[in-house]
């Protein structure tokens, strides 16, 4: 396991919260730039400490390698001078209760400062070249005592997927070999269609819980499309408004368009579903929602057409 610390004041909200890292290949000048290169050596079980307004508030897990991808529409006009092309990883982020200044801990954090790219200046500002540092591990076993966090070494991290079908498979392989596509949208195509990678980034910020279940840990729960795959466009395959956030009994129910959702929230159970399976998993029919957003209407209405021709 190794530790990193990442300086993101600029896309830090839309990092924590929805999940993930990402950066350019390299610098706007084409030139390389290690803190960059750090993205592609991460590894499953690493952990990241987060940076941004002079604090450490964030701490990470990383849950898959990096993968290539165009950078997230959710940044806007941040980093318009980067690439559109870079490396994406999933983290799971937790807010630490007591964020701290590393600049108030120099006497201690100084000496396990890496000598080359280091993450925070000798006067404890950030560094601003630098993105993804590399730190020891005293540094890392030090921050987080300082944050009073706990890390396991031993601790698997988890999540919920699908297991592959032969039309899933086929959709993959499809786009895999539709070279009309730029590699980085094909990758991040063929995550989307289970429900990963940039397309699950882009939910989370725009759902942090279950809809139903307001179950929030991130690990259990499933980013389901709502438009189905094959029904949309690349763009509607991508976008965070085509999804939805569900826990897994849940999201098998609504793939199957036995539940549906009116755009303010109502909520519909199809009458073919027996009875015992809502009281079994403790779904309660008149429950209403959050209202969706305008933009996430007219994938609710091509959702609400399928259930209602069952």
């Amino acid at each position: 396991m190794a530790y990193w610390w990442v300086n993101h004041k600029q896309t830090r909200d839309h990092e924590v919260r929805g999940g993930y890292l990402w950066s350019p290949f390299h610098n706007a000048n084409g030139a390389r730039n290690q803190s960059y290169d750090n993205m592609a050596r991460v590894q499953p079980g690493d952990i990241v400490f987060s940076y941004a307004n002079g604090y450490l508030g964030a701490v990470g897990r990383v849950v898959q390698n990096a993968s290539k991808s165009p950078k997230p529409l959710e940044f806007g006009k941040v980093g318009d001078y980067w690439s559109n092309e870079g490396w994406l990883v999933d983290v799971n982020f937790n807010e630490v209760s007591r964020p701290i200044r590393p600049r108030d801990h120099l006497s201690a954090i100084g000496p396990l400062l890496p000598k080359r790219h280091s993450p925070i200046q000798a006067n404890g500002h950030g560094n601003q070249g630098v993105y993804l540092a590399a730190i020891s591990h005293a540094l890392g076993l030090l921050l987080s005592t300082l944050l009073r966090t706990e890390v396991r070494e031993d601790r698997a991290d988890y999540k919920v997927e699908r297991a592959p079908d032969p039309e899933l498979l086929d959709d993959i392989h499809d786009v895999e070999n539709d070279y009309a596509i730029p590699e980085t949208q094909r990758i991040q195509l063929a995550k989307a269609r289970i429900g990963q990678g940039l397309f699950r980034k882009r939910v989370i910020l725009l759902d942090g819980a279950c809809r139903v279940t307001g179950v929030t840990d991130q690990r259990l729960l499933i980013a389901s499309h709502i438009k189905p795959w094959r029904a949309a466009t690349n763009a509607e395959r991508l976008s965070g408004h085509n999804g939805i956030l569900l826990s897994p009994h849940i999201d098998a129910l609504f793939d199957e368009h036995l539940l549906t959702f009116e755009d303010d929230g109502r909520m519909h159970i199809h009458a073919s579903l027996p009875t015992d399976v809502l009281d079994r998993w403790a779904i309660d029919p008149n429950k209403k929602t959050e209202g969706f957003r305008k933009e996430q209407h007219a994938f609710l209405a091509h959702h609400r057409e399928q259930f209602g021709s069952r």
